[in-house]
């Protein structure tokens, strides 16, 4: 037996997508399962989601995206950044839809198609985040050079909300005015945009302009609220629970210190328990200084001094 392990609950996930569905509608939505399901199993995740109702799935990597066809997922899946040139095939093998963020992708796509079957791609217009994108002034000539090669076909265009979690932050309206900007300016360059899409899971929650036709879901899909301001804004189930047992019970006298650097004193005379879970499980070591709380037995009971590597206190 593991002397820590984490329980993932998949009714609490199909709970959630049902929940997003509910408050997203019409707009479909996207279950987020980048790195492996935000640790909670990419394929179980996955799989949960689709029969929950979400209509399509998105990664970050190619090598995420096989994973999910391996495991014999059918829905569409949107590859979240560019390919690697070296991974373009791959990608195409995986049935991915392509993030493209500007030109240099290109020839390798078109390189790698197949007769007959054109790439699938996502055009990413950046509106404000500066991490990813096509810069709006460039939009209208990138969508073109996808649009009339016949190896390539513009299936969407997205943008990201970079803060969305502030729900009365000017700038998300900002953004999507940029972005509604953008895609009228390819169509009115007679370029079809059949698929729009903005939002992520904050924006999915409290913005409803930002939902167009699909919403990216990622951290609600597991229960969490993007941030504290939403966590009333709609019902989440939190998806897992982090575990362990109690493997050793001390009594320290009043004045001594716990762990190390001795930086948390017990007041009076108390009983510290020890887990056998630390920050090589991802317990983050400054957690035990910052007083954040576990369950015992189902009494909360604060850590007391530093997470060391494989224990805490």
């Amino acid at each position: 037996m593991a002397r820590a392990w984490a329980d993932v609950d998949l009714r609490a996930v199909a709970a959630n997508v049902e929940a997003l569905r509910e408050r997203s509608a019409p707009a479909e939505v996207c279950a987020v399962v980048k790195a492996d399901g935000y640790g909670h199993g990419a394929v179980p995740v996955a799989r949960a989601a689709v029969e929950a109702g979400a209509t399509w799935l998105a990664v970050a990597q190619v090598t995420e995206a096989a994973e999910l066809r391996a495991a014999g997922l059918a829905v569409p899946i949107l590859l979240l950044s560019e390919p690697r040139p070296d991974e373009v095939m791959a990608a195409l093998e995986a049935g991915a839809a392509v993030t493209v963020g500007g030109t240099d992708l290109l020839p390798h796509l078109t390189a790698a198609a197949s007769p007959g079957s054109p790439v699938p791609v996502h055009l990413k217009v950046d509106t404000g985040m500066h991490r990813l994108g096509v810069a709006p002034a460039d939009v209208v000539a990138v969508a073109r050079a996808i649009h009339e090669h016949e190896a390539l076909s513009l299936d969407a265009m997205w943008t990201h909300c970079a803060v969305a979690d502030e729900p009365d932050h000017p700038f998300t309206a900002q953004q999507l005015a940029r972005y509604d900007a953008a895609v009228e300016a390819v169509e009115a360059a007679g370029i079809p945009v059949p698929l729009r899409h903005a939002a992520n899971s904050a924006a999915a929650i409290a913005h409803p302009a930002s939902r167009y036709d699909l919403v990216r879901c990622g951290i609600a899909v597991y229960g969490i609220p993007p941030a504290p301001a939403l966590a009333d804004r709609l019902p989440l189930v939190p998806a897992l629970r982090l575990a362990t047992e109690v493997s050793a019970l001390r009594s320290v006298p009043a004045g001594d210190g716990v762990s190390y650097g001795l930086h948390h004193r017990v007041a009076e005379d108390t009983v510290v328990a020890t887990l056998p879970i630390g920050y090589a499980d991802g317990v983050t070591r400054a957690l035990g200084l910052a007083g954040q709380a576990v369950l015992v037995g189902g009494r909360r009971c604060p850590m007391v001094g530093a997470v060391t590597m494989d224990q805490v206190m």
